[in-house]
């Protein structure tokens, strides 16, 4: 079963893309681990290397079944490896949908740059025109994220 669950676009940490210079990564994270992935099964590359952080509050989220999950992914030297769970989902935006991923690097296995539960990072296609404060409708499977309130 699909949900569609509004949020709006809000500025992140920009290491997922590179756009920072506190980053502690040469690369974006993104672009760092999509070989990674692409290795363990799931091809990234036809994606924009970065994130959109969508906040969907009140509302949080929780991954139940993704269908992606990846342990110990040693994907940055000289730091510890992480796990990663990906999801599929549609960003849709002015009235176009966009085959998308919920990106959900562990927090028990990061190190740094977490999220809140009410912010949803997902890994799109570059979108023509998006820019922070725009809304959006994330359709999501329901068999594999539970979206609850506060």
């Amino acid at each position: 079963m699909f949900i569609q669950i509004d949020g709006i676009i809000q500025a992140g940490y920009r290491v997922a893309s590179g756009n920072t210079a506190s980053s502690p990564y040469p690369k974006g994270t993104i672009e760092m681990q999509t070989p990674f992935f692409k290795e363990l099964g799931l091809d990234l590359t036809n994606f924009f290397p970065g994130t959109l952080n969508i906040n969907i509050s009140p509302n949080e989220f929780e991954l139940i079944s993704p269908q992606y999950t990846f342990r110990n992914v040693h994907w940055a030297e000289g730091f510890p490896p992480e796990d990663f769970s990906f999801t599929p989902c549609q960003t849709i935006y002015q009235n176009q949908s966009f085959d998308s991923l919920v990106y959900y690097p562990h927090p028990e296995t990061k190190i740094r740059h977490f999220q809140n539960s009410s912010i949803v990072e997902v890994i799109a296609p570059l979108i023509p025109k998006l820019k922070y404060s725009d809304r959006v409708t994330l359709r999501i499977n329901a068999e594999e994220i539970q979206i609850f309130e506060k």
